[in-house]
């Protein structure tokens, strides 16, 4: 069986860091994207199990950057939002988009991991 594919969408390049070494070390592929370009440039054949996008990102809005890859058939399996917003405005647009849930940030680490193996299970 091959390693669960994560692509993390976001531009902090602390949180990506850290959430690389977290899930490289749980046994999952992770690819960074740093932007909505970044996002925008990557393989389209290479679909991830699982996307952590960040809502706000500095170059666009991470749910119109969803909406782009599914048009492209290039949607990964899951999406899960990642918002420094607790509002139910932003989680009502992050669900209309398509995304499984919605987490404010910071995530606790256990229940990021918990979450991301439900999901690619």
């Amino acid at each position: 069986m091959t390693e669960p594919h994560v692509l993390i969408v976001e531009d902090s390049a602390l949180v990506t860091d850290a959430l690389r070494i977290l899930f490289e070390g749980s046994g999952f592929r992770v690819t960074v994207a740093s932007s909505v370009a970044d996002a925008r440039a990557l393989p389209p054949d290479d679909v991830a199990d699982l996307m952590l996008l960040d809502v706000t990102l500095e170059d666009g809005d991470g749910l119109e950057l969803l909406m782009e890859m599914r048009a492209a058939n290039a949607e990964p399996d899951t999406t899960i939002a990642l918002t420094g917003y607790d509002d139910p405005i932003t989680r009502q647009r992050a669900i209309d988009a398509g995304c499984a849930d919605v987490l404010v940030k910071p995530v606790p680490v256990r229940e990021l991991l918990r979450i991301a193996r439900n999901y690619t299970a």
